[in-house]
């Protein structure tokens, strides 16, 4: 299974720039291939080659892609602001292993000295699986719950958290023992991050688009004596 999404590597020389076949969806090809191609079309925003395979994305829709990934960008930068050593990124290119590199809608990552499995690469590029991913998903045939799903398993990212607008459905999903699991809501209906103490998530408020609601609940997780000792420990780490 292959899984990439890349700006990475050498632009083609201008002489060979006609040499070569455009992008298309459904193209198969390597990824030295798909690579050449998709640098010489700097106007295409976004391609993956999924199994030898390439996807572009259509436009994105403002309602069931733009605004709900605004919402969880604020609710993660929120977390961020209140938890020194976590970084937040956005639509980032992460080289997962040598055949797989993909272009998430969010993640959330530890560096390698606090017990993070990504790094930085020279190139200004992410290697290593961060520890959540977030996909806005258009529906539950999308490839984000099939192919992407198992390739984020496969190489260790701790917890996916994917949402499917048309269903309204929001599945986290927790790895053990290499096997992705639901993660539970508590009494109140709130979703906690197992890797994350502190990331708390109201579904209903985020379906509902009210940001203010969302950040509430998250609020109340930040005040918990667990986020506290993790930054405690987490500052102790950098300290040390």
């Amino acid at each position: 299974m292959t899984v990439q999404s890349t700006r990475v590597g050498s632009r083609p020389r201008p002489a060979q720039l006609a040499e070569l076949p455009p992008l298309q969806p459904g193209d198969r090809l390597s990824r030295v291939e798909f690579e050449r191609r998709y640098h010489a079309h700097p106007e295409i925003k976004k391609a993956e080659l999924i199994e030898g395979v390439v996807y572009m994305p259509t436009p994105t829709r403002f309602e069931k892609h733009s605004e709900p990934h605004a919402r969880m960008i604020t609710w993660l930068g929120v977390y961020v602001a209140e938890t020194p050593g976590t970084r937040l990124a956005d639509n980032a290119t992460v080289r997962l292993d040598f055949e797989n590199e993909v272009q998430p809608d969010a993640l959330l990552r530890l560096e390698p000295e606090l017990g993070g499995r990504s790094r930085i690469t020279e190139d200004d590029y992410l290697e290593g699986p961060p520890e959540l991913i977030v996909e806005i998903a258009a529906s539950s045939a999308a490839y984000d719950l099939h192919d992407k799903r198992r390739v984020y398993a496969r190489n260790g990212v701790q917890e996916y958290l994917a949402v499917q607008m048309y269903e309204g459905r929001l599945d986290w999903f927790a790895l053990r023992e290499g096997v992705y699991e639901p993660l539970t809501p508590d009494a109140n209906g709130v979703l906690r991050s197992e890797v994350f103490p502190g990331l708390w998530l109201g579904p209903a408020a985020f379906w509902s688009g009210d940001l203010a609601a969302m950040l509430a609940v998250l609020q109340e997780g930040l005040a918990t004596p667990e986020h506290a000792a993790f930054v405690a420990r987490l500052q102790g780490q950098e300290a040390g």
